[in-house]
């Protein structure tokens, strides 16, 4: 993960959130996609069982994460702590602590299938109002879709040959999960994008802290 990953993760993060603070009709729009006269359109056994093996991914991968860790340290393998560390903490302070534990439950924001323009009760509010009748577990931002795009963390740390694949195929979980949360009527588009982005510049910025070559590892220059 480079600086200029982490630029174009910043700049990509604000551009989203200035469209749909400045259209908030876009969520609508796009949420009405999925919208059908009896509801929406994940309702299904196979949409169900599909969000149930998407929710359960990040979840694998990360004890797998752990239990090789483990046997890396056991061997001595330089830089395992690190790496194990980066992995520990963008989960916990990214789908964890930020996503769930800060913006679910103060955002206020109801999901669409609450509101009244999909079947609810509940007034739509954009991502930019935290006034909304959602008391706990809001829509803003997708707790799933931040969890599926920290898959791009352990990605990250592929060897070269595969890491490009691996992290294309770490991308195709979150829009796959994010389109998921659309359909379920659980979340807008600028709910899942907006998730995705925030993890995604967590893990820029933590890479930069704990993946830097220490000094003596540095090739010094000519």
């Amino acid at each position: 993960m480079s600086r200029a990953a982490a630029i174009v993760a910043a700049i990509l993060t604000l551009t989203v959130m200035a469209i749909f603070a400045l259209r908030p009709d876009l969520d609508l729009a796009m949420a009405r996609w999925f919208h059908e006269p009896d509801g929406f359109a994940g309702s299904g056994q196979e949409a169900r069982m599909l969000r149930n093996l998407l929710f359960a991914l990040p979840i694998w991968i990360f004890a797998a994460a752990l239990i090789r860790a483990l046997i890396l340290w056991r061997r001595g393998v330089p830089g395992t702590g690190r790496r194990f560390l980066f992995l520990a903490l963008t989960m916990a302070l990214g789908p964890g602590l930020l996503v769930n534990g800060i913006l679910k439950d103060h955002s206020h924001r109801p999901r669409p299938a609450q509101t009244q323009e999909f079947g609810g009760t509940a007034e739509f509010r954009p991502w930019t109002r935290f006034d909304g009748a959602c008391r706990t577990n809001c829509s803003f931002v997708s707790g799933e879709t931040s969890a599926a795009a920290w898959l791009l963390a352990p990605a990250s740390l592929a060897p070269p040959p595969l890491r490009l694949p691996i992290m294309g195929a770490a991308v195709a979980v979150t829009v796959v999960t994010g389109v998921a949360r659309m359909a379920f009527g659980g979340h807008y588009l600028s709910d899942v994008l907006l998730a995705a982005l925030f993890t995604w510049l967590l893990c820029q910025g933590l890479a930069g802290l704990l993946l830097r070559p220490p000094p003596k590892d540095r090739v010094p220059p000519a």
